[in-house]
């Protein structure tokens, strides 16, 4: 069985849904943007260079949504990804996607950002198995903190191990690609048979290089 896995943001996706998701919150109103917009740079840079504290990217985000309930935020959401998130996505990585749907692969996207705000990007893509870093709800609303293990850097494998066995099955029973721009993504790419680098950070790249890893761009 062949199980074809895309990250998200800086791959499939001209952007970061998190960083972009804040951005769109201060253009509505609804953030400060004195207050947000300097912190929402600075965490993009460190998670793009990997000096991040996990927990600390995931709550920054995630803590936006709290106090509401997915109704609540739903016509936003709606708004944000016809407005902010599709005019994102190349046709190239239209492309890639439905090349290995219509192959028969089982397709995967996995995205260290909330399943929230990136599950209707997904279900665009007509990708119907995510697994994303899972946003706390009590009593219907958001914590504004994440639950379970964090689908960043090794736990992307972890959680990955996790589908699986749900699924049935381990990870070496499948034939697995991966796509990443990522040097966040270094321990997913080595767990995969078939590690592919997409508009790849320059760590990465490096690494791309030395290992003869396949190198694609999709700009």
């Amino acid at each position: 069985m062949r199980l074809t896995l895309f990250d998200l943001d800086h791959t499939l996706l001209s952007g970061d849904s998190d960083v972009l998701w804040c951005d769109f919150l201060i253009e509505q109103g609804m953030l400060d943007k004195k207050h947000f917009a300097a912190r929402n740079a600075d965490m993009a840079v460190r998670y793009q260079n990997g000096t991040v504290g996990l927990e600390e990217v995931a709550n920054f985000y995630v803590g936006m949504l709290a106090g509401r309930t997915a109704r609540e935020w739903e016509p936003l959401r709606q708004e944000f990804l016809a407005e902010w998130i599709v005019p994102r996505i190349k046709p190239t990585a239209i492309a890639l996607v439905g090349k290995h749907l219509e192959a028969g692969d089982l397709v995967l996207m996995t995205t260290a950002s909330n399943r929230f705000i990136t599950e209707l990007t997904a279900i665009y893509f007509e990708i119907e198995h995510l697994i994303a870093a899972e946003p706390e709800l009590r009593d219907g609303r958001f914590t504004g903190s994440t639950t379970g293990i964090l689908n960043m850097r090794g736990g992307k494998v972890e959680r990955l191990r996790q589908w699986t066995k749900a699924h049935g099955l381990r990870l070496k029973d499948y034939k697995t690609t991966a796509y990443s721009d990522s040097i966040n993504d270094l321990p997913l790419l080595e767990a995969v048979r078939h590690p592919v680098t997409v508009n790849a950070d320059s760590q990465l790249a490096s690494i791309a290089t030395a290992r003869g890893w396949r190198v694609l761009s999709l700009r």
